[in-house]
Parts: C-alpha cells; structure tokens; sequence
C-alpha cells in the first residue's frame, strides 16, 4: 500500500465496541492517539492503557502521538497571552517529526489520527494536524460518529460556511476566507493555560 491517505476520529462517547466497528467499517489497521491527555472521566474506555489493549485485541495497532501532535504544548514559545497558537506548535521539532511518522506510516497502513471530540472542525486534529496534513498532499478524511466519512475539502467549505465566508469575495481568495475561518476556529478551540 503506497497511497497517502488517513482518517481522522473522534472516539466521543462511543462504546468501545462501537468505536472499533467505526474502525473496522473503513479498514482501518492502526490508530495515531493524537491527545496530549489520554484520559477520561467520562469514557474510561478510552483511557490510553484500555483503548490500546482494545484495539491489539482486535488486531489494531496503536501508537500515542499525544506528546508530538497534542494540542498542548509544552514549549511555552506557542503560547500568546496563554493560548496555544497552532502556527507555532506546527513548527516545533517535535510536531514535524509527528506528521513525518504518520506520512511514513501511512504507507504501509490505514492510519486514524484519534483525538476525543466527535466533530471534526471541534478538534485540532482537523483544524490543525489534518490541515498540515493536507499541505503535505496526504488525503485526509473525517470518519463521523455515523459511521460516514467526509473528505478534508468539504470539512473546511463546512467551516467556512460556518463563519459565513464561503461565498465569492471581491477582495480576498478563497484561500484567504479559509485561512480566516481556520484562524477563528482557532480562536474557539485552542488550548488555553491560564498558567502561561
């Protein structure tokens, strides 16, 4: 398998048995843990130790990429005024070095970036990792909670429409309205350390 291409999703407050059917609907063979915090309260199922002997049981694979491709920095350099700036956090080595492992992976598996929040645009796992992705020519898609798939194009003409600028623009590009629909969906979802 050569073809560049990976998943995104949301475990949300699937079952686990749901969550793995969602996985094994779309051939999925390997999951990419991208939260920088692999616990729950709420869904204990999705804890790191508990979704990963989950998935080996099913013959999934499973790796946690929290540390490289979290939405919570370390670094404080990608904090402005306490909130991570997703601009920054993509330059550091570390998060480089995380897409260089999905894209290599992806190469021989079918890779689903897992992060918690079942809608995409909700989630730095769309908002950030896919679109890094995206720019790296990897075909991304959203797996949603109905077992349905969006491709990463049509997520971000449904942000837009969010924020009312998918409509033609005398004066900016549509690369420019979607780089302000990213930068306000930013604004909402960004990880805020009230420490920093």
């Amino acid at each position: 398998m050569t073809a560049n291409k990976l998943f995104t999703v949301g475990h949300s407050t699937h079952s686990i048995s749901g969550f793995l059917s969602l996985l094994q609907k779309h051939g999925v063979t390997a999951v990419a843990d991208v939260r920088s915090m692999p616990v729950s309260r709420f869904t204990p199922q999705f804890n790191r130790y508990a979704v990963e002997r989950s998935l080996r049981e099913s013959d999934i694979k499973y790796v946690f990429l929290g540390k490289e491709l979290g939405a919570r920095a370390d670094d404080p350099a990608c904090y402005v005024d306490g909130r991570v700036q997703y601009n920054l956090l993509a330059r550091t080595p570390d998060f480089v070095n995380g897409i260089e492992r999905l894209r290599k992976g992806s190469q021989s598996e079918r890779i689903a970036v897992m992060c918690a929040e079942q809608e995409p645009l909700d989630c730095h796992r769309c908002v950030l990792v896919a679109r890094v992705l995206d720019e790296h020519g990897i075909t991304v898609q959203h797996i949603h909670g109905d077992g349905h798939v969006e491709d990463h194009a049509s997520t971000m003409r449904r942000l837009m429409a969010k924020f009312g600028l998918d409509r033609e623009d005398l004066f900016r590009t549509a690369a420019m309205r979607l780089q302000e629909a990213l930068d306000r969906q930013e604004r909402r979802i960004a990880y805020v350390n009230e420490e920093k």
